[in-house]
């Protein structure tokens, strides 16, 4: 379906309209999507689902690998990062440091994922560390080994810091492993969500496609 917006171009609806004729019976079907219609961003598979029931069902296919941002300034990022983190199916997202962020960026994908909260690197580190999970820190600093040339451990968690300064020293010591993106141009790094999308892809690459 296509509609005018006011200076004349069209545009998509999104979603779907009200359910067509005998309403399915399953549990996990909404009754007022399946009367109102569905105009959430979902994939088709999950059109008219209750919200809890697409989690639950998200959660029997989610990744082992987790994603991790220092938020130590209240960074607009974060929203970006989280809503990548949804499309990679990943493990679970850790905020650390500030516990407030702008979901905005998000687009609701935050409902759709398990976002924890750790008070500072450190404590992060403890958490990875009771877990056995490795942290792979994600910065382009001295002694970092190339993305393209590093081979993910299949469990992990994926670290980035806080944009324009990058990991905090605490986490750079905490981390098991550093990791850079390569890079060509005069800048001397790129957007903190894009790196982070292109790590977590990094990994999808090796261990999910």
């Amino acid at each position: 379906m296509q509609v005018d917006e006011p200076d004349g171009e069209p545009f998509k609806v999104v979603g779907v309209g009200p359910w067509e004729g005998d309403w399915p019976t399953a549990d996990h079907f909404d009754p007022e999507l399946l009367r109102e219609g569905d105009r959430r961003n979902v994939v088709d598979q999950y059109r008219y689902w209750k919200l809890e029931a697409i989690v639950a069902d998200l959660d029997t296919k989610r990744h082992p690998m987790h994603i991790a941002i220092e938020n130590l300034g209240h960074d607009f990022n974060i929203g970006t990062i989280v809503r990548s983190a949804n499309a990679f199916l990943v493990g679970e997202v850790h905020i650390v440091g500030k516990k407030r962020w702008n979901r905005r960026g998000a687009m609701v994908t935050d409902r759709y994922q398990h976002v924890h909260h750790h008070e500072n690197a450190e404590d992060f580190i403890q958490w990875a560390q009771q877990q056995n999970i490795p942290v792979i820190g994600i910065d382009n600093m001295p002694g970092s080994v190339k993305l393209e040339k590093f081979t993910f451990p299949e469990r992990c968690v994926l670290v980035v810091g806080q944009e324009g300064t990058g990991l905090s020293e605490p986490m750079r010591i905490g981390c098991n492993s550093l990791v850079e993106i390569s890079q060509f141009g005069s800048t001397r790094s790129i957007n903190v969500g894009a790196a982070a999308a292109i790590a977590m892809h990094e990994w999808v690459r090796q261990w999910a496609v």
